[in-house]
């Protein structure tokens, strides 16, 4: 029975993969765009309506988040217990729906439940263990995500004024304040500076939850909404926040030893480099950027599980050496998605990569955002060379017990996922329009990515010397706790705590007191003394009258 309903939802999911790229390719060469509106209510002069935007963009986009579900379920049909498959496979169904109603349609009002199915479903899988670090993880998720639907609910809000909520018709001079109130939306959910502390703490669910929602699908939703509705805001400030998140990750990642949370680290700075693209204006740059890394980082947190899988659940890399032995099938097709990360030639991540770099070189930054994008892309190399010696080259002396199990599925799933994550790129260059300008550059400025990916492989094979001094290092602690970040929210909640206990406090005690219950009743005492007086004067009063006239 479990079997079958993977089997069927695989089945199923990719036929529609398949369907949804051929109508997006038809879409793009023949430069057709359809667009399909139901009038649901009018409230005053604002009509709801209901829309569907089809173009080669939505089709494409949806075409690699069914495909990319399709492959997770083959894989989780080996992962996933007898008794976890019914739920797991109706939360990701939930969980796809919620993404594609939010691809689909350009009215907020969809955007906006689609964005919120979105929140929900990707709270119930990072629980879906159901511990206390999955809770916590979950919660801290949520609630981040909440932050940022703030903005959705402003713009909303600020378009009911032009009596509209269709995106694609206003005017340029008019969606200024819409643009920046759906950044701050993008920012939380594709986890830049300062929100970006997320999505390391969701790695605590299951690994083809983590592969789907938090590499390819949930984080990316925002960089969509950026591509789709964003006009170009050329703020240096925003491009220094992404860039700082593209440095701050690559960092990190060089002194954490948990492999899901590397691979975390990894997706936030390609997540900085996609939204640093868009902000200077390169857009169908990013889009193609989203979807070749949206295959490889799904391979690579693939492998990632099947690599945990046989090692008795153990996460941390050092205990993990020799893979290359035990497992040599699925240990390269980590290496293949690997490169394709650090974006070597010809392999998917180079053709978006490349180009990225390239153009962005062309564009007008200060010397600050330079340097932080080429050694972003230098210590990319290196947490990946550092990543690939630990796991298939370092020795460890913990011995593992092996589970030898049928994974049969688990590596058909990875084996096709290579195939795209070697080529994807390469059709993906063919097909899409870029509008690419041809890169003329001075050939020391051509050779600064080349030498800073050849020293990130250097610093990458030497750093296992360096091991003991780094650990003793006075930016080992904060470097492993991602600059602090997690520590300063903490101490800022315990801030906010005990200002909120005081204020209560005073509330309660004093000015509650004096305006509430007490003070009421001192009031009404008040007043029922002087009603008593004036009675007793009134009868007072009334008795001297009374003799006056019997006199």
């Amino acid at each position: 029975m479990k079997t079958n309903m993977f089997s069927w939802w695989t089945t199923f999911l990719m036929m529609n993969s398949t369907i949804l790229i051929v109508m997006g390719m038809n879409m793009m060469m023949s430069k057709k765009t359809t667009l399909i509106e139901w009038e649901l209510m009018k409230i005053n002069s604002c009509e709801m309506y209901f829309t569907i935007l089809m173009d080669w963009m939505t089709m494409t986009f949806m075409a690699t988040v069914l495909m990319i579900s399709s492959m997770i379920l083959m894989y989780s049909n080996n992962y996933m217990t007898k008794k976890e498959s019914k739920r797991f496979i109706m939360l990701i169904n939930m969980f796809i729906l919620s993404m594609m109603l939010m691809i689909i349609s350009p009215n907020m009002i969809s955007i906006m439940l689609g964005w919120d199915g979105l929140g929900m479903t990707s709270y119930c899988l990072v629980i879906f263990y159901t511990s206390k670090k999955s809770y916590n993880a979950g919660m801290i998720t949520c609630m981040t995500n909440r932050l940022g639907d703030i903005g959705l609910l402003i713009c909303i809000a600020w378009m009911s004024s032009y009596g509209s909520w269709h995106l694609i018709f206003y005017k340029e001079m008019y969606t200024k304040m819409i643009s920046y109130t759906i950044l701050i939306s993008c920012f939380t959910k594709s986890a830049q500076m300062p929100f970006y502390s997320w999505l390391p703490e969701a790695m605590s669910a299951p690994t083809p939850i983590s592969a789907l929602v938090h590499s390819s699908t949930l984080v990316t939703a925002g960089i969509y909404l950026s591509i789709r509705f964003i006009n170009s805001i050329n703020k240096s400030y925003l491009l220094m926040l992404t860039m700082l998140t593209t440095l701050m990750s690559s960092i990190c990642a060089n002194y954490e030893f948990d492999l899901k949370k590397i691979i975390a680290l990894s997706t936030l700075s390609q997540l900085g480099m996609m939204m640093s693209s868009i902000l200077l204006g390169m857009k169908n740059m990013s889009f193609m950027h989203l979807i070749t890394h949206a295959t490889f980082k799904s391979l690579l947190f693939m492998c990632a599980g099947i690599i945990i899988f046989y090692s008795n659940n153990n996460q941390d890399i050092r205990n993990l050496g020799m893979s290359s032995k035990k497992i040599p099938m699925t240990m390269s097709c980590f290496l293949i998605s690997t490169m394709a990360l650090c974006g070597m030639p010809f392999m998917s991540g180079f053709y978006s990569k490349d180009t990225i770099i390239e153009n962005m070189m062309m564009n007008k930054m200060n010397l600050m955002t330079f340097m932080m994008m080429n050694i972003s892309l230098g210590l990319t190399v290196t947490y990946s060379f550092r990543l690939m010696y630990f796991i298939s080259m370092k020795s460890t002396k913990i011995t593992t017990n092996i589970k030898i199990k049928k994974t049969n599925n688990m590596k058909m799933s990875i084996y096709l996922l290579t195939i795209l994550s070697t080529c994807f790129g390469s059709m993906l260059m063919w097909m899409i329009n870029l509008n690419l300008k041809l890169p003329i550059m001075y050939t020391e400025l051509k050779m600064i990515p080349i030498f800073m990916i050849l020293t990130g492989m250097w610093l990458g094979i030497e750093s296992f010397k360096f091991k003991k001094y780094l650990m003793k290092n006075k930016m080992y602690k904060m470097n492993s706790n991602m600059w602090n970040v997690m520590a300063t929210m903490k101490i800022m909640q315990k801030t906010m705590f005990k200002w909120s206990f005081n204020l209560k406090i005073k509330l309660n005690s004093e000015w509650g007191e004096y305006y509430g219950a007490m003070g009421m009743s001192n009031t009404l005492m008040k007043m029922s003394k002087i009603m008593l007086t004036s009675k007793k004067k009134i009868m007072l009063i009334s008795m001297t009258s009374w003799m006056i006239s019997m006199m």
